[in-house]
């Protein structure tokens, strides 16, 4: 009996050391929630990518800007024919050549569109409504980046308060079995009392070694969101302090109808699809061009004249009208498809509306249920740890069994869980809750 209890002794002792070279960590000064959020928002690789995309939509918008200016363009021409051409004057009878054998030709000419059916317009009006979408999208990843840095955060404080019980539980249970093995060499108390402290004692150093493990889990997390590999120490600053949402249900719906960017969002596609309807009309109008050229001509490469080459330079200005009359009902029918797509885009943001609100109330009832929950544990924890004490006391003077301690101590211990879970349940769901009425407070 005595080796069995220096075994558990000695694996207890080699649990505990284990435990002190995984969670030694170097001094560095811990991080408080503003420091993780602001260290994840300048790591985070889909803000870079939305920012990126924000430089597409502007280079977009500006490359349409382009399409109301006039437009400069150059070419240069070589003939070669087969024989030069003459002809033979009525007057003289004498031939002249009328086109040289080799002709070279430099044309410079200057473009203008003076109405193209509201085309240049309309896709103008598309690359600002691009713009606009994409620096909506950049404002909603960060959004996304401070909850997810919020939930990692207090992921951490919760899993390292839960190690916390169970290392408490570990001790606790340790001196019990202490206590029933020194009972038991003196006759106090029977066999099964010491062996039902030792199989809690290698059940609590179980649920201590999970506990370990999750505490990993949950700092690879954040190391994660905040883009540091995986094993860098974390140094969390602890943040047990709660204060009460007092905010009512129907006033955060009212902020999420405000403040949820995914509505503007919704709202901008709906403005795109009505311009790309828009857009499909310009083929019911006719394009007008105005187009300036200055022509030079000649028989060697440097295009000044020659023989048979009357006029080696010249300009000449001219306005185009086109007008495609027909097309077998293609306008129309690309009409009709970018009219769907409104409707689409329109039914999208209907559902998109009854979601958040659903959203809206799931994170509010989550949150009350949390901080409920606090209430309500918060005091049974102080019952609890006065039970065990008790049932300690009597089970030292003889009244009380060891099934009795061990049954209070696993009431404490599920009571100090419950009281963790719901403190920090309370405050990730209260981020998930901020995240729906669109706020990026930090609380």
């Amino acid at each position: 009996m005595k080796q069995l209890g220096i075994g558990f002794q000695i694996a207890l002792l080699t649990v505990i050391a284990g435990t002190a070279i995984v969670f030694a960590q170097p001094s560095s000064p811990p991080l408080t929630l503003p420091d993780a959020v602001e260290l994840a928002l300048t790591a985070n690789l889909g803000i870079k990518r939305s920012q990126e995309e924000i430089n597409a939509a502007e280079a977009a918008r500006n490359a349409s800007r382009t399409g109301f200016l006039p437009s400069l363009g150059t070419s240069y021409t070589y003939l070669h024919r087969n024989d030069e051409r003459t002809t033979r004057s009525p007057v003289t009878g004498l031939a002249t050549v009328a086109l040289p054998q080799d002709q070279y030709t430099w044309n410079t000419s200057l473009r203008q569109p003076i109405f193209t059916g509201f085309k240049l317009l309309n896709e103008y009006r598309l690359s600002e409504l691009g713009l606009d979408r994409a620096e909506v999208e950049a404002k909603l990843t960060r959004q996304d980046v401070i909850l997810d840095a919020k939930n990692a955060y207090y992921t951490v404080l919760k899993t390292l308060k839960l190690l916390d019980v169970a290392e408490q539980q570990v001790t606790s249970i340790a001196a019990q079995r202490d206590v029933a093995e020194n009972f038991y060499k003196v006759g106090l108390s029977p066999l099964n009392d010491l062996l039902q402290a030792q199989v809690q004692l290698a059940n609590a150093v179980q649920r201590r070694t999970v506990a370990i493990n999750d505490l990993e889990i949950a700092r690879a997390q954040l190391n994660t969101v905040l883009r540091r590999p995986v094993n860098t120490p974390v140094a969390l600053v602890d943040d047990a302090a709660h204060a009460t949402y007092r905010p009512s249900l129907e006033e955060c719906l009212e902020e999420a109808q405000k403040n949820r960017l995914e509505i503007r969002v919704a709202n901008l596609d709906v403005d795109i699809a009505e311009r790309q309807v828009k857009l499909t009309e310009k083929d019911y109008f006719p394009s007008v061009d105005l187009v300036g050229s200055y022509v030079r001509i000649g028989d060697d490469w440097q295009v000044d004249g020659g023989v048979g080459i009357s006029d080696a330079a010249g300009w000449n200005i001219q306005a185009t009208a086109t007008w495609s009359l027909w097309e077998w009902g293609r306008t129309g029918y690309g009409r009709k498809e970018k009219l769907s797509r409104m409707a689409q885009s329109r039914y999208r943001r209907s559902e998109l509306l009854d979601t958040i609100n659903l959203q809206v109330k799931q994170a509010y009832l989550r949150t009350k249920e949390a901080e409920q929950n606090i209430a309500t544990v918060e005091q049974a924890v102080e019952q609890a740890k006065e039970n065990l004490r008790i049932t300690e006391e009597q089970y030292k003077e003889q009244v009380a069994t060891q099934t009795d301690v061990l049954v209070a101590q696993t009431l404490l211990t599920q009571t100090e869980t419950n009281f963790t879970n719901a403190l920090f349940d309370f405050k990730i769901a209260k981020a998930f809750l901020l995240r729906a009425i669109g706020q990026e407070t930090l609380e």
